[in-house]
């Protein structure tokens, strides 16, 4: 979690603050070790604590250290959206992991990403007509995403029937689809991100694939979903 969190952090930096060489390396370790505030035995007040000390570090820097006061609030929101962006989205991998069955639904999420991304390029370069979001992501289709969804749901279906019995059938198609929509809302947004930032990919960590955010993107979006309902529907009830 900390090696991911550090990555996207510095690959995140890279794309919306590059000429801040040394506030973005600072950032990047500082907000990499947000995650550890989650940790079993870790007082619940840990987290929120640590995130509202950084957000006020931060903006003291940019109060003293600014270079161009044109940028610098628009620079500190950089700085202090990355810490929201990239290590608490993440973080909600670690929350599901402790929680009961944690193996299980980290490869429901998986599960319900990948097979909705395989599934959203297949339908989309053989059925693709009407584009989805040109302005943001010019190859992405209605008939891709509407097949993505449809993918999620059955892999999502198929790893309950053969990995994850515990789950409901109701529950697991209730959560699947949802969590499939915010995954491509997800990758939509990195899109946004890439495009205003100028850049074609987040990084070059996997050649050929971009960055570590570009594999990142559609889970940092579904795993919240998960969680949530993990924790507030079926825990609960």
């Amino acid at each position: 979690m900390l090696l991911v969190s550090f990555i996207g952090l510095t690959e995140y930096y890279g794309m919306a603050l590059p000429e801040r060489k040394h506030e973005r390396l600072l950032a990047a370790v500082t907000g990499a070790f947000l995650p550890l505030a989650l940790l079993p035995g870790a007082d619940p007040l840990l987290f929120p604590a640590s995130l509202t000390l950084l957000l006020i570090l931060f903006a003291l820097h940019f109060l003293f250290r600014f270079r161009d006061i044109r940028l610098a609030a628009g620079e500190t929101a950089q700085v202090c959206f990355g810490f929201l962006y990239v290590p608490l989205l993440l973080s909600h991998l670690l929350l599901l992991r402790l929680a009961p069955d944690g193996i299980k639904w980290i490869f429901l999420l998986l599960v319900i990403v990948m097979t909705g991304d395989s599934a959203a390029y297949y339908t989309g370069s053989s059925f693709g007509r009407r584009k989805l979001y040109p302005a943001v992501s010019p190859n992405k289709s209605v008939e891709g995403a509407v097949g993505g969804l449809a993918g999620s749901l059955v892999g999502a279906l198929l790893f309950r029937q053969f990995v994850f019995p515990e789950l409901s059938l109701l529950h697991c198609s209730v959560i699947a689809l949802p969590a499939a929509a915010m995954g491509q809302l997800g990758d939509l947004f990195e899109s946004l991100l890439k495009r205003s930032c100028g850049v074609k990919d987040s990084g070059t960590i996997f050649p050929g694939h971009g960055g570590i955010l570009d594999r990142l993107d559609s889970i940092l979006f579904a795993a919240p979903v998960l969680y949530y309902y993990l924790r507030f529907v079926i825990l609960r009830g």
